[in-house]
């Protein structure tokens, strides 16, 4: 039986694309069966159960951990359909459904999601409402921005539609790896300047040279910290960046990206700040 691998996240989905899996990165057609993998975002977690049920025709089995809320989605999914299973085991938990289309439709994804004007969707980073750092960024940036700019894990495109007041831009490249961010980023940001990719940023490679990266770098993939994210972005943006560019970036206080600036570029200044982010330039990325 063939199998089609659901994943909206770049560097999952080129995982399993490179495993010779069918992959995509949303569900737009019939099945037999399907399995869902619970995220943490609850509104996500119900969206994923309604797409199942209206596309399978067979058995939906929801897998999850108890840290994403599988007890609590099992509990609501029970009071609606008849249940088999559960079975438990370490910090997980599975069961199974027969699907039905008309059980879960209120569980469905608003058509239009907005947040202080910006569409976004269940489940991306920052879905109910700006996030504070971009917002520290946005407010650092000098009002002349290189002509042509590239915005690392651009989310919904926040920063990125910020900068379309500037008649000096000539080109807007927004870089993001959840495919659903990326959909509202178009939204967010209709202007022929723009261009949009779904991609890794830490291994994305410009089409043209770069005067200027903004980024405010995602530092986990799970609840656990992970520096070495952040860190592969600053090392891409100094990759990407023409002799003379700059890197504008925002992070949380604690982590430790100042050394990795410093290896990458000749010029690191903290610019702006307080007490939970810190604000970057840094000039001059080294070969």
């Amino acid at each position: 039986m063939p199998i089609d691998m659901i994943q909206p996240f770049k560097p999952f989905h080129a995982h399993f694309a490179g495993q010779g899996f069918a992959t995509k990165p949303v569900l737009d057609a019939a099945c037999s069966d399907a399995l869902v993998f619970l995220p943490r975002a609850k509104a996500l977690a119900r969206s994923l159960v309604q797409q199942a049920c209206s596309h399978a025709s067979g058995t939906i089995v929801v897998d999850g951990a108890k840290t994403n809320g599988v007890d609590s989605i099992l509990k609501d999914i029970r009071k609606r359909v008849a249940i088999e299973g559960p079975i438990s085991k370490a910090h997980g938990k599975i069961f199974w459904f027969q699907a039905d289309a008309e059980a879960f439709t209120d569980w469905a994804a608003p058509e239009k999601q907005s947040v202080d004007g910006y569409v976004t969707a269940p489940g991306v980073f920052s879905a109910d409402g700006i996030d504070p750092a971009s917002a520290l960024l946005a407010q650092s940036l000098p009002d002349k921005i290189g002509p042509r700019v590239a915005d690392l894990g651009a989310g919904w495109g926040y920063l990125s539609a910020g900068l379309l007041q500037s008649d000096r831009l000539k080109a807007l490249h927004l870089v993001e790896a959840d495919h659903a961010a990326l959909t509202c980023a178009q939204a967010n940001v209709p202007d022929a300047r723009a261009q949009f990719h779904w991609a890794d940023a830490v291994t994305w490679t410009a089409p043209e040279p770069i005067d200027t990266v903004i980024m405010n770098p995602p530092f986990h993939t799970s609840r656990s910290a992970d520096p070495a994210l952040g860190q592969g972005f600053i090392k891409s943006a100094a990759k990407n960046l023409t002799r003379n560019g700059t890197l504008w970036m925002v992070a949380n206080r604690h982590l430790p990206y100042e050394a990795t600036l410093a290896e990458s570029f000749a010029q690191v200044q903290e610019v702006a700040g307080d007490n939970r982010f810190k604000v970057f330039q840094a000039s001059r990325p080294r070969a």
